[in-house]
This record gives C-alpha cells, structure tokens and sequence, in this order.
C-alpha cells in the first residue's frame, strides 16, 4: 500500500482510503489511444481521480476519470462550454476535452496550464498560505466575473456534486429541496429519516428571509479556493497563472460565487468542529475583497446580500454530496453522507447563526468585513 492509495477524509480522520482506485497506465493510454512515458503524480482529492500524465514527447496532462453516474459526457461539456468562453476573453484557463469512455467511467483531458500547483497537498477549505496570495485570487475572480458577462447557457440539471443557487435562490427553498428528493431516492430516504425541515427552516431560512433576490444571473466557478489556481513562484509579488476546476460551474449570481470565494478560505471550518475558534483571517479577507472590488465593484443589491448569501452558500452543494455518497460511492457511505449533513451543512449554518446573532465579536468582526449589518 502507497501514499497513492489515500485521499483527504472529510471528519475527524484527515486521511483516508480511497474510494476510487487510482488511474493506471494501461488504462490511461486505452483512452488516450496512445502510450505514455509515465503517471507523474495522483492527486488526493477525494471525490474524483486525477492524474498527472507525461507523454512520450515530454508533454504533461491531467487525465480525471469520473464515474458515469457523476458525469456523463454532455455534463462535460457544460463545463467546458463556460471554459471555452471565459479563457476566449482572457482567463487563463488550460483547454480541456471528454477524452473518451470505458465501462461505467467518462475521463477527461486537460492541459496542464502554466504555473505552479503550490496548494496541490492543500485541504480545500484552507486560508490561503502565502497570505499574499489573497488578493491576487480576489482580483482574478472578478476577472472570471466581468469575463462570463454574456455567457446565456441554461442553468445545470441537479446532479450529484453540484453547487448552485436553484434552491436557496428559490422563493420556497424547502418545496424546492422536495422537490429534488422526490427525483433522488437515496436523498430521499435520508432525509426522510431526520428533521430536516426544522434544521432548515432554524439554520438556514432566516437568511433566505433577508435575502435580496434581485440578484442578476451570471455563470460562475462555484469553487474558488487557492487548489483550483496554479501560481508564478514569485512570493513577493505572486499572481494566478492559471484557473482550474469548472467541475462546479453553473448559471448563479456573482455575490453567491464570492461568498463561496469567502467560505472556502476565510473559516476555520476543521476548528470549528473541534471547538476552537474560526481563527478569521481578517487581513486576507480584505485583501481579497478589495481586490476583487478593485475589478468589479459590488451593486447595492449585491453588498445587500453578501452577509446573507455566506451562511446559504454551501448548502446546495452538501445536499449533492449527499447524494453523491450515497448514490455513486460503491457500496455507499452512509458516514460520509452524515459528515456532509451535521457537521457541513448544519455546522457551517449554526455557526454562523449562533455568532451573527449573540454580538460575539468574532462575529461582528466577520460581518463587518462582509460590509453587512447583524443579518439575523
């Protein structure tokens, strides 16, 4: 057994067996069609399996295999169909193709872009490290933003691992949620078996109630955290060589992408769970905000929402993994489906309710970085 065999775990174990086996190389040129001089590296990101390729030629690729029941290769090119459109208008987006499929797996191809993979060991929800890189990720996300202006794909059907805004960006987010069960069977039975309605209408629904909903719809990333950027190696004066990672991307709304940008890096999540403090990162987060408004400034309606849109943004994308674990993993993993469940979309919510709401300064100090009053 190697290092290869483990990814990062979601709860109290930060490192666990993979759920998928790794790509080999037998099966990497059956789909590429061609051989290759070596796999490179394997990444330890739980949900998909990814592989650095190098070809005969000295050329290196990522290959990622996903399952058919994830994403199909019409889902693919959702995503790539966004690509195409943003890196057309400047974004450093590495081109990206369906490589083909074999049994039950659709694997994709993509260059390797240029720069440096300085977060590839990196948990997801991590400040970023250096903390300068803070405000260069702000700034390009508002490149990214002002970029998909004039992108009118239809938003994405619900999946499994899909972040968007079709639920809490409804008028009746818990008819909505039904609505999705009654189409997953696993979501369902669930749910079925817990309160989820009360979690929902006490957590998360009085910051629906707050919300503008005269948001704008915009194509976004879904996703925005320093492992999905390559990096120059100048740590003095670092920038973002290279977006990746359109896995997530849907049809939602610029401030709903940025407080996902926010919640991926700006909470001690792992700490919080523990019960330590959310050690916020008060000067990256304004860097990256100012970065980013430095780009595209914010609407009224926008600044409005952001302190409302943080503690919802995470939800859709737990319900999905949800349904992820317990619809595509084999065999199931009913733990990991209550790890996405209590300790991420509940957890993520109560904290922010329970801190918005007592006057804890932590709290207040966190809201005023979002520029919003006490939302609740």
């Amino acid at each position: 057994m190697s290092d290869d065999d483990f990814v990062f775990g979601m709860g109290a174990e930060s490192i666990v067996r993979r759920d998928w086996p790794s790509l080999t190389t037998e099966e990497v040129e059956a789909v590429l069609g061609e051989e290759i001089a070596g796999i490179e590296w394997r990444s330890p990101r739980p949900l998909s399996t990814t592989a650095r390729i190098r070809m005969p030629d000295g050329r290196r690729l990522i290959v990622k295999r996903l399952p058919s029941s994830l994403r199909t290769p019409e889902a693919l090119a959702e995503e790539h169909g966004f690509m195409d459109h943003v890196r057309e208008r400047g974004i450093p987006v590495p081109a990206a193709w369906t490589a083909g499929t074999r049994g039950d797996f659709v694997y994709e191809a993509q260059e390797l872009g240029i720069g440096e993979d300085l977060y590839q060991s990196t948990f997801s929800w991590s400040p970023y490290s250096p903390s300068s890189h803070a405000g260069p990720a702000g700034a390009m996300l508002g490149r990214l933003h002002v970029a998909a202006e004039g992108y009118e794909a239809p938003p994405r059907p619900w999946r499994p691992l899909k972040s968007g805004f079709s639920l809490f960006g409804s008028a009746d987010p818990i008819t909505a949620i039904e609505q999705i069960a009654a189409r997953r069977p696993h979501l369902a039975d669930f749910l079925a078996a817990r309160d989820w309605r009360s979690d929902v209408e006490r957590l998360l629904l009085p910051f629906h109630r707050r919300l503008n909903q005269d948001l704008a719809p915009l194509w976004t990333h879904n996703d925005w955290h320093g492992t999905n950027m390559l990096w120059s190696a100048d740590r003095d004066r670092p920038s973002v060589t290279a977006v990746l990672d359109f896995g997530l991307s849907d049809r939602t709304t610029a401030v709903h992408d940025l407080a996902i940008a926010i919640e991926r890096f700006a909470v001690d999540w792992v700490g919080l769970r523990d019960g330590g403090p959310a050690n916020v990162p008060r000067r990256e987060l304004q860097q990256f905000l100012g970065a980013y408004t430095a780009v595209r400034p914010l609407s009224a309606a926008e600044s409005a929402a952001l302190p409302n849109l943080f503690p919802l943004c995470h939800a859709e994308y737990e319900l999905s993994e949800i349904d992820y674990f317990l619809s595509v993993v084999p065999g199931g993993s009913e733990k990991n489906a209550e790890i996405a469940y209590r300790d991420w979309l509940l957890g993520h919510a109560k904290w922010a309710l329970c801190l918005f709401k007592s006057g804890a300064e932590e709290g207040q100090t966190f809201l005023g970085l979002l520029g919003g009053d006490t939302p609740v």
